[in-house]
């Protein structure tokens, strides 16, 4: 084209007029503001079971972003399928097979085949994915929205014959079941002046109550740093819980969601917060439509003190980072921020934000009603309260066990878990899920808890407990760990990126070069941004120091 010649038609892909009313009819009278992205983004995958690049152009359009801010978004998330121009969609139903620690435990890769072989790839598209949140359940399959826990092939295939797609949580107490036990009126005391902020917080610090998603810090401590910052001020709570092995927060919303949202709701007032918004994973869609239904019910019952928006994930580990869930929040990729500052400085939308776990919030009451004293006493070894223990793998009965904390991994498997599996014998376990390293069966007899494993390159982070045995490979198991961090680093910085990828091609090799294994892994505990990079070696390290080296 000659300098100065105008061009015959706009740079880019042309809009599309009828992707456009497709658009524009589904999203209706809703504000298009940019923080909604995500959740728009949702509503085309739900509905056509694709993202294509036309109905994208017209969100972009609509929404008054460029084309790039819509697909660098669309592109980031795992459950997102963009469809490009000439591209064939996706079937309209996804199978998709856990393939993380417990369920390869179990004879996920079996499953796999299995299903891939009985399923007509036409009709039905078999992916391979990661955590699902049910690792007590393995291995499990979940058919569209419909998980099924102890899969076969059998059982999997019949669910699609019989259009078994659909999640529901079935036995959660309700509002009223939840009232009646005398829920609510720690809120109706503390909205009265009855129990004060000051009371609670100090409540909270002397029973010991932490950080339950990981990090541990202390709750009572949160509140009153950011109480003390200038409003407006918000606050988030963390219900996206990706750490292979890790299922508690599932296992108590499903149960009781109303003790959560009451945490919530008296954290939200004694804080002074405008907003809550609750960030949900998107493996949970039962759990989804509960929190809808009851929160709804709040709020005709004229106990919704505080707004609660409930915002969903897309299939991103990362986002379980504090700041990474923001930016999701916020309707962008789920990239963790640098810090400081610190989002109780500088949080969402820019403002102090109180970030809580699930399970921290569910304490809430319960140390109002009994007291400090109390809630200290239940700990083990020093340890103080209990912990809600994601327990899998080569136990007898798995599932989310109350237990002290500080209780060691012996006394849990024999107290709560009826000891090991039939023919098991305990060989190691991850004490914090994927990212908390592995140890030996010797170290069997050590609290578990914050700050007690640290001198053996391991931590309990969310209290994820594998169990294996004698009929396990450390080495497979850490591998199987790796190639999880490789699938799952944003990419934001490159010790991250290049170094889980790295690591994942060495050590699929029969001789594993510790050496050059060990320089990759100090570069990323050094340089990487967030806990992602810095922990995702510690299975591999483990198996350096516990478990034989770098032989088979």
């Amino acid at each position: 084209m000659a300098r100065g010649t105008p061009r015959s038609r706009p740079k880019g892909r042309l809009l599309d007029d009828d992707a456009l009313a497709h658009v524009q009819d589904v999203l209706g009278p809703r504000p298009r503001r940019r923080d909604l992205l995500i959740e728009f983004l949702h509503l085309f995958q739900d509905l056509d079971g694709h993202l294509s690049a036309s109905v994208l152009k017209a969100l972009a359009h609509e929404m008054r972003l460029s084309e790039a801010e819509v697909f660098e978004v669309a592109s980031f998330y795992h459950h997102f399928d963009i469809v490009k121009e000439g591209e064939t969609p996706p079937p309209q139903l996804t199978i998709r097979i856990c393939h993380s620690v417990s369920c390869m435990l179990a004879g996920a890769e079996q499953l796999l085949a299995a299903v891939e072989a009985g399923v007509d790839p036409g009709a039905v598209r078999v992916l391979q994915a990661p955590c699902v949140g049910r690792c007590a359940d393995a291995p499990v399959a979940v058919v569209g929205q419909n998980a099924i826990g102890h899969a076969t092939a059998e059982r999997v295939i019949a669910a699609v014959q019989n259009g078994e797609t659909v999640a529901m949580v079935s036995n959660a107490r309700r509002l009223d079941d939840y009232r009646d036990a005398g829920g609510y009126d720690l809120l109706r005391r503390v909205s009265a002046g009855e129990v004060t902020a000051d009371h609670l917080t100090a409540a909270l610090s002397d029973a010991g109550l932490r950080g339950l998603g990981g990090a541990g810090f202390p709750a009572g401590r949160k509140w009153d740093i950011v109480r003390k910052m200038p409003g407006p001020r918000l606050m988030t709570i963390n219900a996206d819980e990706g750490e292979p092995g890790t299922f508690k927060d599932r296992v108590l919303l499903e149960a009781d969601p109303h003790r959560m949202l009451e945490g919530a709701l008296v954290a939200a007032h004694v804080v002074g917060v405008e907003r809550i918004y609750v960030y949900l994973r998107d493996e949970y869609p039962g759990i989804r439509a509960l929190l809808i239904e009851e929160i709804a019910a709040l709020a005709e019952a004229g106990l919704l003190t505080t707004p609660i928006d409930l915002r969903r994930g897309a299939g991103a580990y990362i986002c379980g980072e504090e700041s990474a869930m923001l930016e999701s929040i916020e309707g962008k990729r789920g990239l963790p921020r640098h810090r400081p500052p610190y989002i109780a400085e500088n949080g969402l939308f820019g403002r102090p934000t109180l970030n809580h776990n699930v399970e921290t919030l569910f304490h809430v009451r319960e140390i109002a009603e009994k007291g400090a004293a109390w809630f200290a006493a239940q700990g083990r070894n020093g340890s103080k309260g209990f912990r809600s223990y994601s327990v899998s793998g080569r136990v007898r009965r798995p599932g989310v066990k109350l237990a002290p904390a500080g209780i060691t991994l012996q006394q849990l498997v024999d107290e709560f878990c009826g000891g090991m599996a039939d023919g098991h014998l305990l060989a190691g376990y991850l004490p914090g899920g994927a990212s908390g390293g592995m140890l030996p069966a010797h170290f069997a007899d050590h609290p578990l808890d914050f700050g007690t494993l640290d001198q053996h390159g391991c931590f309990v982070g969310s209290h994820a407990i594998v169990v294996f045995s004698q009929a396990d490979d450390p080495r497979a198991i850490a591998r199987n760990i790796m190639s999880f961090f490789a699938y799952e680093s944003c990419g934001q910085c490159t010790p991250c990126r290049v170094g889980t990828e790295k690591l994942r091609m060495l050590m699929d090799k029969d001789v594993w070069d510790e050496a050059l294994m060990r320089e990759v892994a100090d570069v990323m505990r050094d340089a990487s941004i967030c806990g992602l990079g810095q922990a995702a070696p510690n299975p591999m390290l483990s198996v350096f120091r516990f478990f034989g080296g770098a032989r088979a």
